[in-house]
C-alpha cells in the first residue's frame, strides 16, 4: 500500500513537470514560428528594407521628373528641352543633321 501511494506520487509529479515542459514547448515553438513571432519578426524586417531602398528609388525618378516639367512649364522654358520634345513629338529633323540609326532590343 505504502509503494502504491508512493508510485502514485511520483507519477503525479511526473505527469506534471511533463504537462509544464509540453506548455513551454508549444508557447516556445509559437513564439519562433507564429504569426507574430522571431521568424515573422525578420520577414517584416526584410520587406521593410526592399520597400525603403525601393522608395528611395522612386523619389529620385520623382525628382528627376519634377526637374524635367519645371523645364517644360511656360514661366521657364528651356530652349533645349523646348526643342528636344518637338523633335521627339514630330519627328523632325533638319537637312542638315547626322542621323544615327540604331538598333533597339
Amino acid at each position: 500500500m505504502v509503494t502504491r501511494r508512493k508510485l502514485r506520487t511520483v507519477l503525479t509529479t511526473l505527469g506534471l513537470y511533463v504537462g509544464c515542459a509540453l506548455v513551454i514547448s508549444y508557447f516556445a515553438v509559437n513564439a519562433y514560428t507564429g504569426n507574430h513571432g522571431l521568424r515573422a519578426q525578420q520577414d517584416l524586417d526584410h520587406q521593410y528594407a526592399s520597400l525603403s531602398a525601393e522608395l528611395a528609388d522612386l523619389k529620385q525618378q520623382r525628382s528627376e521628373w519634377q526637374h524635367r516639367v519645371k523645364l517644360l512649364k511656360s514661366e521657364s522654358i528651356d530652349p533645349d528641352m523646348l526643342d528636344e520634345r518637338a523633335r521627339a513629338m514630330l519627328d523632325y529633323l533638319d537637312p542638315h543633321e547626322l542621323t544615327l540609326m540604331l538598333k533597339r532590343p
